[in-house]
């Protein structure tokens, strides 16, 4: 029986390109229906701007707009970074203990109950006011779920598989790095889809309540003067910056992990 043939570069090429217009499509059509809702129920701006409303007020101030945005990147990207480098090395050394995943574990899920920005006030008490309360609240919120599903991840990778490598004269480090952090890619680039959301989540409530400046104070200034407009326009640039750091991690999930989803 003759061998499959291999897809030819131009299948994949159409399916890239639908994998970039159809939610490019689906999010036109969620505007154009806003604007036409908008229309004909003749809202008023500072309770729903229509979306022509809000993205000229965006090119009219996208200076100002686009400096707060550079203010909230830094500080998300930033408490990103080290909240995740943080959440994979603890959750590596957790989940491959099983002494220490039994200690930690459970105080671990503790802590991540508590809601991140809850502890924004201890954090203005304890460092003081600032953009730096941003980068602190971005770290908080990645840490954890990265962190508990790190060493879930590690601690759950095929323990009979562990046993037949150390049988055959594997360290405990052969296991980790050849075994273990592999397997654990899929459930960590998971894990980093939720620290991208929560991240921009815990740096705008934090920049609405201890900082001059980024999205946060942008909305926090649009709200006091009802500028609805102005809002939304600041939406719009905190949403394209998520999709564009989900579409990284994404990108890197595929080069990463593509064997874990060859099924498909």
């Amino acid at each position: 029986m003759a061998a499959p043939r291999p897809a030819r570069p131009r299948g994949r090429r159409r399916r890239a390109l639908a994998a970039v217009l159809v939610p490019l499509g689906f999010a036109l059509s969620v505007l154009a229906l806003w604007e036409a809702v908008v229309r004909i129920a003749a809202l008023p701006p500072y309770i729903l701007p229509a979306p022509s409303n809000f993205f000229s007020v965006l090119v009219a101030r996208y200076e100002p707009i686009l400096m707060m945005a550079a203010q909230t990147a830094r500080s998300t990207l930033t408490g990103f970074a080290i909240g995740v480098s943080l959440g994979v090395v603890l959750g590596g050394v957790i989940g491959s203990s099983r002494t220490i995943y039994r200690m930690v574990y459970p105080a671990l899920i503790g802590f991540h109950t508590i809601p991140s920005v809850a502890l924004i006030p201890l954090f203005v008490i304890w460092f003081g006011a600032g953009p730096h309360i941003a980068v602190i609240t971005a770290v908080v919120v990645c840490f954890f779920p990265v962190t508990v599903i790190m060493a879930t991840a590690i601690a759950t990778s095929a323990p009979e598989l562990d046993d037949v490598l150390r049988s055959l004269g594997a360290t405990r480090s052969d296991v980790m790095l050849k075994v273990a952090l592999p397997r654990a890619l899929p459930q960590f680039f998971g894990s980093l889809k939720l620290a991208i959301t929560g991240a921009f989540i815990g740096t705008i409530v934090a920049e609405t309540i201890a900082a001059n400046s980024g999205i946060g104070y942008v909305m926090v200034v649009a709200t006091n003067s009802m500028d609805g407009a102005l809002a939304f326009a600041a939406l719009s640039v905190l949403a394209a910056m998520g999709v564009t750091l989900y579409a990284a991690s994404l990108f890197l999930e595929r080069r990463l992990t593509g064997w874990a989803y060859r099924g498909r």
